[in-house]
């Protein structure tokens, strides 16, 4: 397994999907995932230390995992079939709980638990962006810092 990072989500256009981007925190790799624009909200919120009136579906998990005295220990992206990640979140003493990738980056950044992805997932799915394409990179950061949640309603 190596551990990500998460870049941030963004919605690819001409399709409005929005994707999170994950990069290997001791690599060179960055792996796209499409996802919905539930969690793509529930992501940027918590990057943006936006806090909702209410809780939202992952601040409900964190919170009764933490009344369970049950913590999440890791999100690990297991698989990938017909175009479809999977991923299993480590909760306690060994429990695995098969979720999306989406729903467990989301948890994943609410308590601070790492990612990590199988190599196998990596070698198949992520990509390795050219020097001369860093600046797409860091116009896409950029963009991170001026998106907002609302953007990803739909």
């Amino acid at each position: 397994m190596r551990e990500l990072s998460v870049v941030g989500v963004r919605v690819e256009l001409p399709s409005n999907q929005p994707i999170v981007l994950l990069r290997e925190v001791e690599g060179d790799r960055y792996l796209p995932i499409w996802i919905g624009a539930v969690e793509a909200t529930a992501i940027a919120y918590e990057q943006q230390g936006v806090k909702p009136a209410r809780p939202l579906t992952h601040d409900l998990l964190r919170d009764v995992l933490a009344a369970l005295k049950a913590p999440l220990q890791a999100v690990e992206i297991t698989e990938l079939k017909e175009n479809v990640f999977y991923a299993d979140l480590l909760i306690g003493d060994g429990v695995r709980v098969s979720a999306r990738p989406s729903d467990s980056i989301a948890l994943a950044l609410r308590v601070g638990a790492p990612i990590r992805c199988s190599e196998q997932v990596l070698s198949e799915a992520g990509i390795v962006i050219p020097d001369e394409q860093e600046d797409e990179v860091e116009k896409f950061r950029e963009f991170l810092e001026q998106v907002r949640p609302e953007d990803f309603a739909g």
